[in-house]
């Protein structure tokens, strides 16, 4: 029997509901349209989110508010570039900031040419930067981070810790990764996930990132699910997807599955008796 394309089922515990989300419109993405050579100025160095970006992520928000999406998430994972870091606390962020000294902001007032006021902690998922879903490294300023301290002063609430330098030792002016090296650290990222003990997970990220590590999956899927999983994605676009754990990486436990046979006793399935008779004649 051909089953190229019948459903696939996986238990639910190792499965992970995923919340990919390319981060809005940046300076670089304005001037590199118009000439791809931009991509290549200083000038754009750590590129953040312009005004328009902006009411990308005021858009998004209300999106993932009006749709209960927020309730539901239980961890932010954000590249470390400002446009991400912007992006997610954007979208993901508390609702209305209180001066108080027990509650310290995600981000600061005018973080990053914002012109945007405090963002609170208040009522949000955690927001973690993580290294692995940064952009495709090198050549590019755009995709050279700030140190880490300067981050941790911007957004006070993002949790950096999972991050070794305070410098950016992963881009190199002069060198560039394939787009094999991407998808295969993009790989490396998805494993990563199954690590963490959250199954509803956003992750803000970037365009040349997303696409390269998604056009590795979906190999096994009907060509439209693969192009849909591949499509590259507009800013501040949110797709959502779930990942299954095939290879036994992950070590969660199932929180809804019942042992059944509470109190003990027969139990033989009608079918079991019919192979039995079966047998017998």
């Amino acid at each position: 029997m051909d089953t190229s394309a019948s459903p696939s089922l996986f238990p639910l515990h190792r499965c992970k509901t995923l919340h990919l989300v390319r981060h809005a419109q940046g300076i670089h993405n304005v001037e590199g349209d118009k000439n791809w050579k931009a991509y290549m100025s200083p000038e754009y160095f750590d590129a953040h989110i312009t005004p328009l970006g902006w009411q990308q992520v005021d858009n998004l928000r209300k999106h993932v508010h009006e749709s209960g999406l927020t309730k539901r998430i239980d961890l932010v994972i954000a590249s470390p570039l400002l446009r991400t870091l912007q992006t997610a606390v954007g979208v993901f962020g508390g609702e209305g900031y209180t001066d108080r000294m027990d509650v310290v902001p995600l981000m600061v007032e005018n973080a990053g040419n914002s012109a945007r006021a405090v963002i609170s902690s208040l009522n949000c998922p955690p927001i973690v930067a993580v290294e692995l879903c940064r952009e495709h490294l090198g050549g590019h300023p755009c995709d050279n981070r700030r140190n880490i301290s300067d981050y941790k002063f911007l957004f006070p609430a993002v949790d950096f810790s999972l991050i070794e330098n305070d410098e950016d030792t992963w881009w190199k002016a002069d060198f560039r990764e394939t787009k094999e090296e991407v998808a295969a650290r993009g790989l490396k990222f998805l494993n990563w996930l199954w690590t963490r003990k959250e199954k509803e997970i956003a992750i803000v990220s970037h365009g040349g990132f997303l696409f390269h590590t998604l056009s590795a999956s979906g190999n096994d899927c009907h060509p439209l699910v693969k192009e849909e999983i591949c499509k590259p994605f507009e800013n501040c676009e949110l797709r959502s997807m779930v990942i299954a754990d095939r290879s036994m990486i992950g070590f969660d436990l199932s929180t809804t599955n019942y042992p059944g046979k509470i109190p003990s006793g027969l139990d033989l399935p009608s079918d079991s008796v019919n192979e039995k008779a079966k047998e017998r004649t």
